[in-house]
């Protein structure tokens, strides 16, 4: 199902110039029984995986639907490819997200990620992506995102992660959906610096190929040099340049990313940073609502 043209410029003029932040709540597999520890939630050998899915859901609705979670401080938002049927007030949540709150909705397609190998962990095959797509668009979502990892300064590893996100990127963007582009730094790595040059260098020539109609989203780890990813924001093919915590603290990466002249948040765990399935809704609400304040301040 094609989307609507209009639908998709203003969506696309408020990712390029909303000043807001990402929320990305995609958390999946071996991240939802951390998530959930963080959240409150004790994980024992009674959680089965249904019983942890299903607390992680009950999470992530009580963020979208608390009042704090408003498109003037946050502009798009990142949800996991199977919590697209999840209603909210009766509508399928991409659709909840636009039409009732106007943020954005992206959703996270892939599968997880391969062995380490040449210091990198690439994609996992996606065997039905074209009906993953298909499905993303039907449900109203704008865009994709997907993830891999980059743990050491090795330019053969760093050079094939960038060319299968590319790749990939390629047939999402075909499909009239908007990738989010994401090869994180391990934040602990020893060459973290070297990893980066060659990241950007690597970035900037696939984005040097893609053709004038073509735009991407990246999302990536905060440099450890400020500035560091700007001549990639101005980039005539990327509509906006997204920060992601990686482990750090909450206080940390806003710190940090309060130094990025050309970056905004897409905070998972440093986003959701003292939440608490026992608070009450006006204690969750109010630290909901302060997490968000500080996400969006560090981005403006």
């Amino acid at each position: 199902m094609l989307q609507d043209t209009t639908v998709l410029s203003k969506q696309a003029r408020q990712m390029l110039s909303g000043e807001g932040i990402v929320a990305a709540l995609d958390q999946s597999g071996g991240s939802i029984p951390r998530a959930l520890r963080l959240y409150g939630v004790i994980i024992g050998s009674h959680n089965s995986e249904q019983e942890m899915i299903d607390e992680i859901n009950a999470m992530r609705s009580r963020i979208i639907s608390s009042p704090a979670f408003v498109a003037e401080k946050v502009i798009g938002a990142i949800i996991f490819r199977q919590n697209m049927h999840n209603e909210i007030d009766g509508k399928p949540l991409p659709q909840a997200l636009w039409e009732d709150r106007g943020i954005v909705p992206f959703v996270k397609i892939d599968d997880g990620l391969e062995q380490r190998n040449e210091d990198v962990q690439l994609l996992k095959p996606i065997a039905d992506m074209k009906s993953r797509l298909r499905v993303a668009a039907d449900f109203g979502c704008f865009g994709t995102k997907k993830r891999s990892v980059i743990y050491k300064a090795n330019p053969a590893g760093i050079n094939m992660l960038v060319a299968q996100q590319f790749e990939l990127a390629s047939e999402i963007m075909a499909s009239g959906l908007v990738p989010i582009i994401e090869p994180e730094v391990d934040i602990d790595s020893r060459s973290k610096i070297e990893a980066e040059n060659i990241l950007r260098d690597q970035l900037y020539a696939q984005l040097n190929s893609l053709g004038e109609d073509q735009q991407v989203l990246l999302k990536l780890s905060i440099p450890t040099l400020d500035g560091f990813y700007d001549d990639l924001a101005t980039h005539p093919r990327v509509l906006r340049v997204m920060g992601l915590s990686g482990g750090y603290s909450k206080q940390e990466a806003c710190a940090r990313l309060a130094r990025q002249d050309k970056m905004i948040a897409s905070f998972s765990r440093a986003l959701v940073e003292g939440l608490n399935k026992q608070q009450s809704d006006s204690e969750f609400n109010a630290t909901l609502s302060t997490s968000i304040d500080q996400c969006r301040q560090a981005s403006i």
